[in-house]
């Protein structure tokens, strides 16, 4: 069933509204037509199945018929994946993934050998959001993935619970056989440099856990993804 977005979307017996853009989409691109079923999605974790009542020119009407299960229910995991800002659609990739993968909250990362400022990943904000929209109805989700402000390495980790925080390295970093998680954890990735040594003692001073995978070296953007779906496997649904 084709799916689209409406944060307003309340219960059964209503009906919403589709704004222009996911209209268009119904209309023009999909060629759904009035009595046609689709699902709607509130971002919050509702999902709803509806039919279409009326399409118009920057709107479509549908009423709500019942509330209904998502196809992907969200993990037991909640994680939070602080991944360095990459260049061109690298940090793309990794937005999209993550949401494929069940992350909660994802965290633009600024750190010393980052090769982009932290006004220009700003600016990427718009961006990257309909990126995770598009991801999230593709994969199912019925919520959509945070995208927090991007943050300097340095605040962000004095801001994080060390406990449940592991900072992913190539090198200096102990077993992922000594990890632990219960409910929650939050992951750092590094640049395509790796992380400075500064980067490394001052996760250590704060508490947080150092990993460092096998001999494997890993690009920036596939040890975010590939990471991440380890740790759904080993602690989340993905089994």
């Amino acid at each position: 069933m084709r799916r689209f977005y409406d944060p307003s979307i309340k219960s059964p017996g209503e009906t919403v509204s589709l704004n222009a853009d996911e209209t268009r989409h119904l209309r023009d691109v999909l060629r759904l037509r009035v009595a046609d079923e689709v699902s709607v999605f509130d971002g919050c974790g509702g999902e709803y199945r509806c039919s279409i009542v009326t399409i118009n020119k920057k709107s479509a009407d549908l009423a709500v018929i019942e509330k209904t299960i998502p196809a992907s229910p969200e993990s037991m995991l909640e994680i939070t994946v602080a991944s360095t800002v990459l260049n061109g659609e690298k940090h793309d990739l990794i937005i999209q993934k993550a949401v494929e993968l069940g992350v909660s909250t994802l965290v633009p990362l600024h750190t010393i050998r980052c090769d982009v400022q932290l006004r220009d990943a700003a600016k990427r904000m718009e961006r990257w959001q309909r990126i995770a929209l598009e991801a999230t109805k593709q994969s199912g989700r019925a919520r959509i993935m945070e995208i927090a402000e991007p943050a300097k390495f340095d605040k962000f980790i004095l801001s994080t619970e060390s406990s449940n925080t592991v900072l992913f390295s190539e090198r200096d970093g102990g077993s992922f056989s000594d990890l632990k998680a219960d409910k929650k954890i939050t992951a750092l990735f590094g640049p395509k440099g790796g992380w400075d040594d500064s980067e490394l003692e001052a996760a250590r001073s704060n508490g947080i856990n150092i990993v460092t995978l096998g001999g494997r070296i890993l690009r920036a953007e596939t040890a975010s993804i590939a990471i991440t779906a380890i740790l759904q496997h080993r602690f989340g649904d993905l089994n």
